[in-house]
């Protein structure tokens, strides 16, 4: 046994994050302000109290004998995950291993800020769970600072950094206190992977560890239930940690489940859905507006983050990722709650949109919940989704008392004063005239006239209808080589440069394709587009109009694999 205070430093940092490919995600519709992801059959980024602040990095477990086997739980080629009712983000997660089974089950408090992990392992008697939890306390990995220590007799790690403190503790079957062994460390260099990696077992005894991005550890029970707390101090998590587990993971569980299924009931699968669809695909709407709903803030209310997860999070150290607001996202998941009768849920996403329009009428490209801007880009679609959304809930008699016409003018004015050039596309790569945004562009236009009146009612469907007759001459082009290749008389084209408005040659310069390494640059006129069918949705162009069914053409035979 080593047993030395403080944790030496790691000597080289590079934090990143869990993977995107997430398994699960959930939270409590309750007081608790929580919410959590899995993923590789483990726990991965958990957010606390906002949904755009994670607090973790991943919180996993090594199954070893303390002879020299040990096993990573996320390293194993797969895990089983169940969810036993699909109205439910309640996940079971099983790993099997030639020597031994591991059961995971996963809640949140309904009543507190606390992530609660049943566990049993079951197999081969000389083994043990080893908790490892890498503490990412708010999104900072410099400065964090993790301890072994007791709160009220009972044991707990600790971590802590600026305004927020998280604790660990544990109870074994019989309801006792059950954190053994226990161990705090840096990443990369004094944490129990890199004790394992060292020694084959649990060697070190470190006591304290950081300001840096610090790892929390312990020998655990075969069975029991494990609670990561969090608070406005480390004493306020353990104070969390220690109320639940009081509470037991039956109890939280359940009414973890009943705040689910309330909801469900409110907002029940439409008639003519289910009576139409399998018994599979009603469960998988089900489980979509499960999805959706978790995504929901509830500091800021109708604020929903794109994905509780960073792209390539493994190998990113973003603070942003996509746990951040776009309002194009925004407004296509409202448009999904008016669709499954949340309407009270798609208004307040309005209200919150209301809220955080730019001075000129537009919307950041991206932002933090609190409307502090992230990326700094200028995307013309979404300025016009916000206008779409206010005509959509007046459609459905839903918008009541909500002032929307100083938000609808500002939108268009600026529409009118950017379009139809836009400073970057929906994939926030290129500038220029793109069928997508000049879709959205156009109908909220239109659908934003109807919040006018006079004049400007009037110049708005004006200049809808002059961009509409000019939208082929802008973003068709005809007679090139891939034309030829599918025996069509052309194609929409993903995004041309702003100088087609006053000249067709336009077409034929070349427009970089960022984070690609093949063919970054080609003519705009050989980059065919995929997202024109949104001028079909919002009824520009019928689905038999010959631009479309050409394009279709394209889009298919260029994107299509021949298999056996």
């Amino acid at each position: 046994m080593d047993n030395i205070s403080k944790a030496p430093r790691a000597t080289w940092r590079h934090p990143v994050w869990s993977t995107a490919q997430k398994s699960c995600v959930g939270t409590a519709l309750g007081n608790g302000k929580l919410w959590f992801t899995t993923g590789k059959g483990i726990v991965t980024e958990v957010f606390y109290p906002r949904i755009d602040i994670p607090q973790i990095r991943d919180l996993g477990f090594i199954i070893a004998d303390g002879q020299g086997f040990w096993q990573e739980l996320k390293t194993l080629p797969e895990s089983q995950l169940e969810l036993e009712d699909p109205r439910i983000p309640l996940p079971v997660i099983r790993h099997h291993h030639e020597r031994f089974d591991f059961t995971l089950k996963i809640c949140a408090d309904p009543e507190r800020d606390v992530l609660l992990l049943d566990f049993r392992l079951e197999g081969d008697a000389a083994l043990r769970p080893y908790l490892l939890c890498a503490a990412r306390l708010g999104e900072d990995a410099e400065n964090n600072r993790g301890w072994v220590d007791d709160w009220e007799g009972r044991p707990v790690l600790w971590a802590e950094q600026g305004p927020f403190g998280l604790a660990l503790a544990c109870r074994n079957a019989d309801g006792y206190p059950a954190l053994e062994r226990r161990s705090v460390g840096e990443v990369g260099n004094s944490d129990l992977w890199q004790d394992f990696h060292q020694n084959g077992r649990m060697r070190w005894d470190y006591q304290e560890a950081g300001p840096g991005e610090v790892a929390l550890a312990s020998r655990l029970p075969r069975q029991g239930t494990l609670a990561l707390g969090l608070g406005t101090s480390k004493e306020a998590a353990a104070t969390n940690a220690w109320s639940s587990l009081a509470e037991g993971f039956q109890s939280c569980a359940a009414g973890y489940g009943t705040g689910w299924n309330a909801w469900h009931q409110r907002h029940p699968t439409p008639r003519n859905f289910a009576s139409k669809l399998p018994a599979a695909a009603n469960a998988l709407y089900v489980r979509s507006a499960t999805v959706l709903k978790v995504h929901e803030d509830r500091t800021f209310p109708g604020a929903l983050v794109a994905s509780l997860s960073v792209p390539w999070g493994e190998a990113s150290d973003s603070r942003g990722g996509y746990h951040l607001v776009w309002s194009r996202d925004l407004v296509e998941s409202a448009g999904a709650l008016v669709a499954m009768g949340a309407t009270t849920e798609a208004r307040q996403v309005l209200t919150y949109l209301i809220s955080t329009q730019q001075a000129d009428g537009h919307w950041l490209q991206n932002q933090w919940l609190g409307g502090k801007p992230f990326w700094q880009g200028v995307q013309l679609d979404e300025t016009g989704f916000p206008v779409l959304l206010a005509s959509l809930l007046r459609q459905y008699k839903a918008l009541n008392n909500v002032a929307v016409t100083d938000m609808v003018t500002r939108a268009l004015r600026f529409i009118v004063h950017e379009g139809p050039v836009t400073g970057q596309d929906r994939w926030e790569e290129d500038g220029g005239v793109n069928p997508f945004t000049l879709a959205v562009a156009i109908a909220a236009l239109v659908e934003g006239a109807d919040f006018l009146g006079g004049n400007a009612s009037d110049c708005a469907l004006m200049l809808a209808d002059y961009w509409n007759a000019r939208l082929e001459e802008w973003t068709f082009v005809c007679g090139t080589d891939l034309a030829e290749r599918f025996q069509v008389p052309g194609y929409y084209v993903r995004i041309t440069p702003a100088d087609v408005l006053v000249q067709d040659g336009a077409k034929n310069e070349w427009v970089l394709i960022k984070n690609r390494a093949h063919d970054p640059h080609l003519p705009a006129g050989e980059q065919v587009a995929n997202d024109f069918l949104q001028l079909v949705r919002y009824g520009l162009r019928s689905a038999d109009d010959p631009h479309i069914v050409a394009s279709v053409k394209v889009m298919d035979g260029v994107l299509k694999t021949d298999t056996p």
